[in-house]
């Protein structure tokens, strides 16, 4: 080899704040998207049965299919804080002869539904009707697995107490299945949900087609340029949602409320303690709810801005 023979590494560029900027948003805009959802969904089930009507419906074919498949008298439904959401697993093995399990905010599914909702409209080339009806199919998709996830839980309760027969807990299998989809059986299934259908529409080709695509259109856009009113009600905003948060953490029996009610959502059970605790959580968070979105509103009104594109003058 010559002295002049050209060296394999060639030198990179240093990458400027500009382009890490551009390349950490286009990266970085599913996970903060998700995160924000997390945070928006936690907010609007802190009232008890924000969902109800939701959760209706799946106690109602729960206790449906349930009486169909398992057999007359497997269950029953019934009222519960005003919903008909109470659905009481009977068997002669069960503690008692019965189980009594309700449909939560959380066991209603729409948590699962707004994950899976929110990769796919995140998910930038494809068309936008496309992402809809992708959409709206994923969401029945987990609405079904999520019924199916009920329905399981009276044999699983079955096979624990037929080893110990009316002892208390013996349903404990049914409480690890559940533990088990609550913690990771959904986010692997959502995830292979998506990653099948970003397969299917052929996302990859659409992504690298919509910069051509996307010029010339409105677009929600950060704030850049901030007048003196846009500072103060970011600062009010800020102060209504520390006030929020401080005036249910700083209260002791609130928080041993929230403790008792979270073992009870876990588990899906129904027992006294489980509803003086819920009633007394929702009458702390009623004041902190209401202060939370009067700041989440004005933090949306004041740092989202609409961004009109300027059509290109004429030389």
């Amino acid at each position: 080899m010559t002295g002049d023979s050209k060296p394999l590494v060639e030198e990179v560029e240093d990458i400027s704040w500009g382009e890490f900027g551009t390349l950490a948003k286009g990266y970085l805009r599913i996970p903060l998207a998700l995160i924000l959802v997390e945070i928006f969904y936690w907010f609007i089930t802190q009232p008890t049965n924000t969902l109800g009507f939701i959760q209706e419906s799946e106690a109602w074919i729960w206790y449906q299919l349930t009486e169909l498949i398992y057999g007359p008298g497997a269950a029953t439904l019934s009222e519960y804080n005003g919903w008909k959401t109470l659905v009481t697993l009977k068997h002669p093995d069960f503690w008692g002869d019965q189980i009594r399990l309700y449909v939560s905010d959380e066991c209603a599914g729409v948590h699962e539904m707004i994950f899976i909702t929110v990769l796919i409209m995140m998910t930038t080339g494809v068309p936008q009707r496309l992402r809809i009806k992708s959409a709206v199919v994923a969401c029945g998709i987990v609405y079904v697995l999520n019924i199916i996830r009920l329905l399981i839980l009276y044999p699983m309760a079955v096979s624990g107490c037929a080893e110990n027969p009316n002892m208390l807990y013996c349903e404990q299998p049914m409480h690890d299945f559940h533990a088990f989809v609550y913690q990771w059986g959904f986010l692997i299934v959502l995830v292979l949900m998506w990653l099948a259908w970003f397969k299917w529409v052929n996302a990859g080709d659409l992504i690298r087609k919509e910069q051509a695509s996307s010029r010339g259109k409105w677009k929600f856009i950060y704030r850049k340029e901030w007048a003196n009113v846009h500072k103060a009600v970011l600062a009010i905003s800020l102060l209504l949602i520390i006030s929020a948060f401080t005036n249910v953490l700083l209260d002791d029996a609130a928080m041993a409320a929230k403790e008792t009610v979270d073992m009870c959502e876990f588990y899906s059970s129904v027992t006294g303690d489980c509803g003086d605790a819920r009633d007394a959580w929702t009458q702390e968070i009623q004041t902190s709810w209401s202060l939370a979105t009067l700041g989440l509103l004005g933090f949306a009104c004041t740092i989202i801005a609409i961004d009109k594109p300027i059509e290109d003058e004429e030389e």
